[in-house]
């Protein structure tokens, strides 16, 4: 869920006004899991942005103090999680760490890097939402390792069934700044966006699946 409306509504303009929403109906992105969307949401920008960066903070900060309580770390989903997990641990004067996809394939091998002990109560800080796959695979890991997850924290989720029924099932809490809704309703009142490509991404929005699908029997 987000967070709130006044809330959603700022950051929804911020990432418009940064650029951080690429929107190609044209031409397609293709996702790390193959499918095709007609946008894609850079949040590693806000970065680049003390403002915009420093709202994403203190959002994610007020989030875990109003709606998760007392907890003992922050965990970053790498890479996109890492940073915005690093501002909000030294915030709240917690430890961090962060939790990669995948084992490393040198090294150590480590998955979760940085000190993590069994019963931790652990919020977990995620860029964006997409299918959910990847966050929660981090979600998972940091169990394995005896955490106690309280919940996730997002910058932005495309709010894609698959995902919400993914987290349903892990029953684990997400809130996130802002939603696809949010973010279309105020691309549409600033003419961020034309006719032709609403009209896409509302198909895409109600059956992402048959809109990439068709996407990529017409060759994209």
């Amino acid at each position: 869920m987000k967070f709130n409306e006044e809330t959603a509504l700022k950051t929804a303009e911020f990432l418009l006004q940064i650029k951080a929403i690429k929107l190609n109906n044209s031409h397609p992105f293709t996702w790390a899991s193959g499918r095709k969307s007609p946008i894609y949401c850079d949040n590693r920008i806000t970065l680049s942005y003390p403002v915009v960066r420093t709202f994403i903070r203190q959002q994610f900060a007020h989030i875990v103090n109003e709606e998760y309580g007392t907890i003992d770390l922050i965990a970053g989903v790498a890479t996109g999680g890492i940073a915005q997990g690093v501002l909000v641990a030294q915030d709240l004067g917690l430890p961090f760490a962060y939790v990669r996809s995948e084992e490393k394939k040198h090294g150590l091998t480590n998955q979760i890097e940085g000190v993590v002990q069994s019963g931790q109560s652990v919020v977990v800080v995620e860029d964006l939402v997409s299918t959910g796959k990847s966050s929660l695979n981090v979600v998972n890991s940091l169990h394995d390792a005896g955490c106690v997850i309280k919940g996730m924290v997002a910058i932005f989720t495309y709010g894609l069934k698959v995902a919400e029924d993914s987290f349903k099932t892990a029953k684990l809490p997400l809130i996130t700044l802002t939603d696809y809704n949010t973010l279309i309703k105020v691309a549409v009142e600033q003419n961020y966006i034309k006719d032709d490509d609403l009209i896409s991404l509302n198909e895409w929005r109600e059956n992402p699946e048959l809109w990439s699908e068709n996407k990529i029997k017409e060759g994209f």
